[in-house]
């Protein structure tokens, strides 16, 4: 979740001034539908329907569920955004001290109300418009490991953002789970090109992350923050990251007809990246003009993916 840093130090903001814009921009408002489309998608494809699930999974995915994400990580990784010169734009802000508790509670309260809402849902599928026969048990567990994800990603105790690999594969989960729990909450059965899709997605979401982390290596190591990225090197991790997106494609195969068609977005990431395959550590933050072509490439394949649905959907 963090971007790089530099030894030019951030003045601490609040977004604008206000408590609310402080705590929105925390939660990242361009990768909001990151994590709101895959249960959307999932839970409309998997024959889930309009329902108040559908309503209130999208929502909470959308909003909640990120500021639970980014906020903790702000708090959290404040020392070492104060050194990051490309916050306080699409890829966070510097969040002031004094936004710290009320990020924190406003987190965890906007959070309550939906899992609340979730763990009724997974009793009382008659009042919330779900299906018959799903299994409570499943769309519980698949629901805590999505949460538990993302707070154990930056809290203190656990910082899995701090052990190499498994911070790319716990990030990866941040975005896959959404998904996850929509199929479970749709009473969806996981069929081979379900389970080959989902797979091809988490490859895609390891990918990723090792590529983001490879503009902090030189901040990192400075701030003794262990990472994928301070771990491989900067060419590494990016070879790394496209063998990932590669194989990524690579499983979209199993996905079957139209599905295989898919397996050109993780390609269209994997030539985004390739220029950097050379980087040197010391270059590290010239990865960043490839981490920002990934952020828009996010509304450009969503686009894409989402024709692909609507095809499938119509046949």
């Amino acid at each position: 979740m963090s971007t790089p840093t530099s030894s030019t130090a951030h003045t601490p903001q609040s977004s604008g001034g206000s408590v609310v814009a402080s705590v929105i921009g925390s939660s990242r408002p361009i990768s909001w539908v990151n994590t709101a489309y895959p249960f959307a998608a999932a839970y409309l494809m998997s024959g889930g329907g309009i329902s108040a699930t559908f309503v209130v999974g999208t929502l909470y995915f959308l909003i909640p569920y990120n500021l639970l994400m980014y906020g903790i990580n702000d708090v959290f990784d404040y020392e070492s955004d104060l050194r990051n010169p490309r916050k306080g734009g699409v890829e966070g802000i510097v969040l002031d001290r004094r936004m710290h508790r009320v990020t924190l509670w406003s987190a965890v309260l906007s959070n309550l109300p939906f899992l609340v809402f979730f763990v009724a849902a997974a009793f009382a599928w008659p009042t919330f418009g779900g299906p018959e026969g799903i299994s409570p048990a499943a769309c519980l567990v698949t629901l805590a490991v999505s949460v538990f994800a993302v707070v154990a990603y930056s809290a203190p105790g656990l910082r899995f953002k701090e052990r190499p690999v498994l911070d790319s594969l716990t990030s990866s989960t941040h975005f896959v789970s959404p998904a996850v729990v929509g199929l479970v909450y749709a009473g969806s059965s996981f069929s081979t090109p379900v389970v080959f899709t989902l797979a091809a997605f988490f490859l895609w979401g390891v990918a990723s992350q090792a590529f983001g982390a490879v503009q902090d290596i030189e901040a990192d190591r400075e701030a003794d923050i262990a990472s994928i990225g301070t771990v491989f090197g900067a060419s590494r991790t990016v070879l790394f990251a496209m063998a990932a997106y590669a194989a990524s494609a690579l499983l979209m195969i199993g996905a079957g007809w139209p599905g295989v068609l898919a397996a050109v977005v993780p390609v269209i990431y994997l030539v985004n990246i390739a220029p950097f395959r050379r980087l040197a550590d010391a270059d590290c933050e010239r990865a960043n003009a490839g981490w920002r072509r990934f952020l828009w490439l996010n509304m450009v394949s969503g686009f894409l993916v989402t024709q692909l649905l609507i095809w499938i959907a119509l046949r």
